[in-house]
């Protein structure tokens, strides 16, 4: 393999009360697919804004080596003219732009002073069919998928012809299929000479697609790996990761079943713009005290609007069925309806649904039960301090105060702040959508174990989940969901990623099976 065309030497950054990063190192070959792994706040993604200008030259400690040459970059720009380009897990795109308007935003090609589209147009054609994107430069990026988005992106990449392109979570949103193709054109690019860096946490793709692993804990470089050569596996690498074998990621539990705790019957939601599709049609589900029940789907199934719609009315129009809770039915018409009667639902979009990201740790954990830290109508601080002082320890939210801002943890901690705020309201009935996307081994570890902690207590606990081997780890049963409708009910012992993928894949003209 060629030399480095990055260097990252001594790199250290400190941010009020936190040092984020202590002398990390880190070293990228021409060429290369270089992983970068780590718990959340193990200093990936600021490493990374170190490297692309988010983080200026000057408010770190260290010196950055671009294709044999010292670099200072002062802002994103600056990085960018030496071909260095960061895709965020968040994508930058504009929604009601076009394609190809997205791709040249900042970047339009001109003569004397105007846009050229002719030359837009026919630049962005080209750069989508390198990406494997056939669609038409001039739809909307609010009209295609995600998948579809994270495509733009790399294309809007090679505009600016990028020799580093960094990739932080670049499957965290996206399907098993739309994860292949993904990857599959990293390896393209790499083949072009494209150095990557990608940041996941999802160790089947670095396996499949990485020539070297550099892990980070705590701040600081733990060692860099060779795929082929160190004889990489998983546990050797969670091992970096947590200082620590996970030698059990799922708790050994045994259940203590109850009766029915939450029974939905019949359901049906249309869907809200295009009231004559039905998103969710004629379900049926239940979860007993005491039991973690899943529910397995590829996007688009309906499993988010089911929660989302028997959670307080929150998605589409319902227009059939009935939600029993141990066995009376119960009225869930508003979200305030359903908190009052013990039904908690952690989104699967805790960036903005799930929490008030400008707010401090302390408000957001009472968010969901205020009455509880209330007094004649007033918040007690002191008494909501407490609360999340207390949920800080148990939860083990790394923060130095509950007073910082929800949206400068990472993501793994602001999970778990997600969790505190709907244990904080003690509920019977949990519904937990992709309860861990986006956070890293050890903190899944923990999120499993107040799961499994929770069950043990008689909660019923729905767990809505794109990973199949995060289901079978957990769950009791697991429903299975395609194109609305449930497709099969499976019992722990009889399941596997095979029976589910078949299940999860019924044509909705095909007959409710049950196995």
């Amino acid at each position: 393999m060629a030399g480095p065309v990055l260097e990252m030497r001594s790199i250290s950054k400190s941010f009020p009360g936190v040092k984020a990063l202590s002398d990390v190192n880190l070293t990228v070959a021409s060429g290369e697919v270089h992983a970068v792994c780590g718990e959340n706040g193990a200093g990936k993604s600021t490493l990374m804004k170190v490297l692309s200008g988010v983080h200026p030259h000057g408010t770190y400690g260290g010196e950055i080596l671009f294709q044999g040459q010292p670099v200072a970059f002062k802002d994103i720009r600056s990085s960018e003219q030496h071909g260095i380009v960061i895709i965020h897990q968040e994508l930058a795109l504009i929604p009601y732009l076009s394609i190809a308007e997205n791709i040249f935003l900042g970047n339009e090609p001109a003569r004397a002073g105007f846009i050229s589209w002719n030359t837009t147009l026919r630049q962005a054609k080209a750069l989508l069919a390198r990406v494997g994107l056939p669609e038409n430069p001039q739809t909307r990026i609010a009209d295609i998928g995600v998948g579809k988005q994270q495509l733009v992106e790399i294309a809007k990449a090679l505009a600016k012809q990028v020799k580093l392109l960094i990739l932080d979570e670049p499957t965290a949103a996206l399907n098993d299929e739309d994860s292949r193709k993904l990857l599959d054109l990293i390896l393209e690019l790499k083949a072009q000479g494209v150095a990557c860096i990608i940041i996941s946490h999802k160790l089947n793709e670095i396996a499949r697609v990485a020539d070297s692993v550099t892990i980070l804990r705590d701040g600081r470089t733990v060692e860099t790996l060779a795929v082929g050569a160190d004889g990489i596996s998983e546990d050797r690498i969670i091992r970096g990761m947590v200082g620590r074998d996970l030698e059990h990621r799922y708790p050994e539990r045994t259940p203590d079943i109850g009766e029915v705790a939450l029974a939905v019957e019949d359901w049906t939601v249309h869907h809200p713009i295009d009231l004559h599709r039905k998103v969710v049609d004629g379900v049926s589900v239940n979860v007993r005290r005491g039991e973690i029940v899943g529910m397995a789907g590829l996007m688009g199934a309906g499993r988010t609007e089911l929660a989302m719609s028997v959670f307080g009315r929150s998605y589409g129009r319902c227009t059939g069925g009935r939600v029993l809770l141990d066995g009376r039915e119960i009225r869930t018409r508003t979200v305030s309806e359903a908190i009052g009667h013990g039904i908690a639902y952690v989104t699967e979009d805790r960036k903005h649904l799930g929490l008030n990201l400008s707010e401090d740790i302390s408000r957001n954990i009472s968010l969901s039960a205020l009455g509880k830290v209330s007094r004649r109508g007033w918040v007690s601080e002191h008494e909501e301090t407490r609360v999340a002082e207390r949920f800080r320890r148990s939860m083990n939210i790394k923060t130095p105060s509950v007073f910082v801002e929800t949206g400068k943890l990472s993501g793994g901690n602001q999970q778990k702040v997600v969790l505190s705020k709907w244990i904080f309201s003690e509920p019977e009935v949990l519904i937990l959508d992709e309860p861990t996307r986006g956070i890293d081994v050890g903190a899944k570890a923990e999120i499993y174990t107040v799961i499994a902690d929770l069950a043990a207590q008689g909660k019923a606990v729905l767990v809505i989940s794109s990973e199949l081997p995060e289901l079978l780890g957990m769950c009791d049963r697991i429903y299975t969901m395609a194109d609305g409708r449930i497709t099969g009910e499976v019992d722990r012992a009889d399941a596997t990623q095979e029976s589910l993928m078949r299940l999860m894949t019924v044509s909705a003209a095909t007959d409710n099976e049950q196995v």
